[in-house]
């Protein structure tokens, strides 16, 4: 009798053993069909910055005025980038109609764009580009955001085996080696990470400059930006764990701690990384773990737009971090439910909201895996 029950108690826990190594399992193995840029989506996205790189009013200058001198028209004062609003809109609409045409070069407006991305990224329109950076005062304009689009514009280039590649490469390239000097000027200086969920974001801006500083292989870049990661990022998961249940912030377009955990992934091994984002970040490793997508109860307002924005940008750092953590695969579908909550509201009917939204639905759709 006693023989009976042990084995009936025994075959139980081993059962209830089976089924929680059998959800474990299962974690590791989320069946997940990442969303695609489709050739049909490629054309719809490509419209919005082919139109807007154009359009020079309505525009946010967004400058410092010394005197009356420094006024001027948009065009005359940034002659590439003077359209979409403002100029680090501009930037990114100019890589994005690059990103869409390396992916699928027989886009129905291929020549249109083609023609656009010479007359915009000519030699002298870029001579001036540089100058406005060279007026006194100017040398922090669109720090670090709109330099962090300009880097990754040229690492778009770079990578894109075209002959108008290379020719609009070596147009860029004064402006893109300005902002170079930029980044290793200023990132010594900069003695905290700034953690917010817009422009200046300290995590976003040096995620691109990473993009650009490896596939061009300039190294004193990246031992900058991984110095920096170190001072800037070590010791966060010391701390109690980010407070991602306080964003998003009204006007967000970035999780400031979910782009700051896709940066530190990029620098520290994936067993170490592991060590930081589980502290950093303790929810992501729960299979059940949820995150609902920013939700924007009036895109006719420019500001509160920008969570669709924060939308696209939770999906590519999502997906960056489970690229380095498998275990945490499940939170690919997270990913995938912010992209298809924002993606379909992506429309050329309010300018003010969606003149960049472009980019960051096609970025993200590029890190989806």
């Amino acid at each position: 009798m006693r023989y009976s029950i042990f084995l009936f108690l025994f075959l139980i826990n081993t059962l209830i053993g089976c089924k929680n190594e059998v959800k474990r399992d299962a974690t590791n193995l989320v069946s997940h069909i990442p969303p695609k840029l489709s050739f049909e989506e490629a054309n719809r996205l490509a419209k919005l910055p082919l139109e807007c790189i154009a359009i020079e009013y309505p525009n946010k200058l967004n400058q410092s005025l010394n005197d009356a001198s420094f006024i001027g028209e948009p065009k005359a004062l940034h002659p590439a980038f003077y359209g979409c609003y403002d100029w680090h809109s501009a930037v990114h609409g100019h890589w994005s109609l690059i990103s869409l045409l390396k992916q699928f070069p027989n886009l129905k407006d291929a020549g249109r764009i083609r023609n656009r991305l010479k007359a915009s990224l000519s030699e002298t329109n870029i001579l001036v580009e540089v100058a406005y950076f060279e007026i006194p005062g100017n040398a922090s304009y669109e720090r670090t955001y709109g330099w962090a689009w300009i880097l990754k514009l040229a690492e778009e280039l770079h990578t894109w085996d075209d002959p108008l590649a290379r020719g609009l490469e070596k147009n860029l390239q004064p402006l893109t080696d300005l902002i170079l000097r930029n980044y290793l000027d200023f990132l010594p200086k900069l003695n905290y990470p700034i953690r917010v969920g817009e422009h200046s974001n300290t995590a976003f801006g040096l995620s691109l400059a990473l993009d650009y500083a490896e596939s061009l292989n300039k190294t004193f870049l990246k031992k900058e930006i991984e110095n920096s990661v170190k001072r800037f990022y070590a010791k966060d998961n010391a701390m109690a764990g980010c407070p991602l249940e306080w964003e998003p912030s009204g006007f967000d377009f970035l999780s400031p701690c979910l782009e700051e955990a896709n940066l530190v992934r990029r620098v520290y091994s994936q067993s170490k990384f592991k060590v930081w984002v589980d502290t950093f970040l303790p929810q992501l490793k729960d299979p059940e773990f949820k995150l609902a997508p920013g939700k924007i109860l009036d895109r006719t307002d420019g500001k509160l737009v920008h969570l669709d924005g924060l939308n696209f940008s939770r999906a590519w750092c999502l997906y960056g971090i489970a690229e380095s953590v498998p275990e945490y695969a499940h939170i690919k579908e997270i990913a995938k439910a912010h992209i298809e909550y924002s993606l379909p509201n992506i429309v050329d009917t309010n300018y003010g909201g969606t003149h960049w939204l472009g980019s960051f639905a096609i970025y993200a759709l590029n890190k989806a895996e």
